[in-house]
């Protein structure tokens, strides 16, 4: 039996990759007027430094810390870092809150979840405060039990450390932990690995692997929760 249902955020909740795209928008806007970069010159120069930063500190929750990110973009091209690492942080942050809307179903979902007495937790890689306000922003947030980030696990999914910390959390066994997520490799089969259950959300149409259990829309749990 289930008794609780695991979520990860990132275009699971919310779809991260529309959200970016405004965001990004300025970001780069910001970088042509403030920093005097083209599009084509601020895009490469943020690929690069991603790609620096992955190799440098490998597959680690800072990774995500734009300011850290910005910080060495400007760092790169001798760029002043005030004011503009926090401005930068900033404009990002508050307008990709303000594009993200709740993903079909997600807060009729998790609502009918709670009326069952499943609980509900937060699995993201990600550091906890930009999550936090994520949730808020969604209108998520007051139904979760508990959150375990990888800045809080100290791994990033698939690892098993991270869904060690979430069972954990939850206070039940792993078999009675149900883990949803939209990244097969990390959110699914990392889970499964773990000895959750996991749900793969595919909102554009099932997945090429029908090994796992996968949905379309996040409503469709509440019957494939209550078949375990």
């Amino acid at each position: 039996m289930i008794k609780t249902v695991i979520f990860d955020v990132d275009n699971t909740l919310y779809s991260y990759t529309e959200a970016h795209k405004e965001a990004f928008k300025a970001l780069t806007a910001y970088a042509e007027e403030k920093l005097g970069l083209s599009q084509e010159d601020f895009e490469k120069l943020h690929q690069d430094t991603e790609k620096e930063l992955r190799a440098y500190m490998g597959n680690v929750a800072a990774l995500h810390n734009r300011c850290i990110r910005y910080q060495v973009m400007l760092e790169r091209r001798g760029i002043p870092l005030y004011p503009h690492v926090l401005k930068m942080n900033d404009l990002y942050w508050n307008r990709l809150l303000e594009a993200a809307e709740p993903s079909d179903g997600a807060l009729d979902t998790i609502k009918a979840l709670k009326g069952q007495g499943i609980r509900i937790g937060i699995g993201t890689d990600m550091t906890a405060r930009v999550q936090f306000l994520k949730l808020e922003t969604l209108g998520i947030l007051s139904y979760v039990d508990f959150l375990v980030s990888s800045e809080e696990a100290g791994a990033e999914k698939p690892e098993q450390a991270f869904f060690a910390r979430c069972v954990e959390k939850a206070g039940c066994g792993a078999d009675e932990c149900l883990f949803v997520g939209d990244n097969l490799t990390k959110d699914v089969l990392g889970a499964v690995d773990a000895g959750l259950h996991g749900v793969w959300y595919c909102p554009k149409g099932a997945g090429k692997t029908a090994d796992v259990l996968q949905i379309t829309e996040l409503l469709q749990l509440l019957e494939k929760a209550s078949a375990w």
